[in-house]
């Protein structure tokens, strides 16, 4: 049986403790940027090296989220979330307890098969744990991502500084452990649907309304990840602003994100590519006026809270987008959305780093905004109908 047809599905526990989970993913894959001296000073290694911590989960999800599903075909979706945060629980463990960097690495590549196999399933079940309500569930299973940005890893940062960061980590598998038995107990049976399995990605590839799709994936992921890398050092070195000015900026686009996060499920629901147009200009716009190196200071403070907003946004918006073109493979529309966005996310790093190394901090931002707002334009073409999906299966 379904969960559309399960008593559970009547109540929003499933899809709160799915939410948490992705909050215990998300606060674990970003805690190395508060501990990352921490760490590199202990092991007697490189910040540099350090920083594998943060590139190899992104590289493992990009490649085991397709093959998520391959391995879970048949399996109980519930079976396969709670196995996926035991492995994010084992992925702590072997980080706290890390003697040098392979053993360190090695955790953190459990940590990207997890979050690769997370992000293609549990990203996927607001639609069947709450059909009736999906725009509403996604959103709530996403708020789970800016609230391990917002709260969970200053948390983490701070608990570093005062215990270590080994303890953090292990808070971090005590934590994950909390969320597998919750998901036990809460999520009811979740078989997998007609037309799970590798067979499925690629009939969605072949639709060229997924190829327009994956272009809208790319470009806005690029260039959030172009400018916001740089986001720092340019408020730092072009608007002058001091480390603490700097932290309560920070702090605000991140609280903006969760504000977008909490309005994406009201807002796809009345209309997905509309939200997301408006989610590429809240992003694109102001990193394209933070680039002319003109506003006062306050502008910069408002320009950079509404690109928090749309940050926020883009989750939702670009997964409920997503799914409206392929409602009947929605594991395989997951599995694309995950590989081809933490793709996108070195290449706008990089990207930025090139433009910021050859014409300065401001042209990392215009890169960014050039690409958010090619986006707006990939979502137009897509309404305009230009594009056609010959299985006649989109609804926008």
């Amino acid at each position: 049986m379904d969960a559309s047809n399960s008593s559970t599905a009547t109540s929003w526990l499933p899809v709160a403790a799915v939410g948490i989970g992705a909050f215990a993913l998300v606060t674990t894959e970003f805690l190395p940027v508060g501990l990352l001296p921490q760490v590199a000073q202990e092991l007697a290694i490189s910040e540099g090296q350090t920083g594998l911590m943060m590139t190899l989960p992104g590289l493992f999800a990009a490649v085991t989220a397709p093959l998520t599903l391959l391995w879970a075909r048949a399996l109980d979706r519930r079976q396969v979330l709670c196995a996926l945060l035991a492995l994010l629980a084992l992925s702590n463990v072997v980080v706290a307890l890390a003697s040098n960097l392979w053993v360190l690495l090695l955790g953190r590549a459990l940590l990207g098969i997890a979050v690769g196999g997370f992000w293609t399933i549990g990203g996927t079940l607001g639609p069947r744990l709450k059909p009736l309500q999906a725009a509403k569930a996604t959103s709530m299973i996403f708020s789970g991502v800016s609230l391990g940005t917002v709260a969970g890893v200053p948390a983490g940062t701070i608990l570093g500084e005062l215990t270590g960061w080994r303890t953090v980590f292990g808070v971090a598998a005590v934590l994950s452990i909390i969320v597998t038995l919750l998901l036990l107990r809460t999520l009811p049976k979740l078989p997998a649907q007609a037309g799970a399995g590798m067979q499925a990605l690629g009939e969605v590839l072949k639709r060229p309304i997924t190829q327009l799709g994956l272009a809208a994936v790319l470009t806005i992921f690029v260039g959030q990840f172009a400018a916001y890398t740089y986001l720092s050092p340019y408020l730092i070195n072009e608007a002058a602003m001091t480390p603490i000015a700097l932290s309560a900026v920070l702090l605000g686009f991140g609280v903006a994100g969760f504000l977008g996060n909490l309005a994406g499920g009201w807002a796809v629901a009345k209309n997905a590519s509309r939200t997301l147009i408006v989610t590429a200009l809240l992003m694109g716009l102001p990193m394209l006026l933070l680039a002319t190196d003109v506003a006062p200071m306050q502008m910069i403070v408002a320009l950079v809270m509404l690109w928090g907003l749309g940050f926020g946004l883009l989750p939702v918006a670009m997964q409920s987008w997503l799914f409206s073109m392929a409602p009947d493979r929605l594991e395989a529309m997951g599995a694309i959305f995950v590989s081809s966005a933490q793709i996108s996310i070195g290449i706008g790093a990089l990207l930025g780093g090139l433009a910021v190394d050859h014409l300065g901090v401001l042209s990392a931002l215009a890169v960014g905004g050039g690409f958010a707002v090619v986006t707006a334009a990939f979502i137009l073409i897509s309404r305009s109908g230009v594009v056609k999906d010959p299985a006649g299966m989109v609804s926008f």
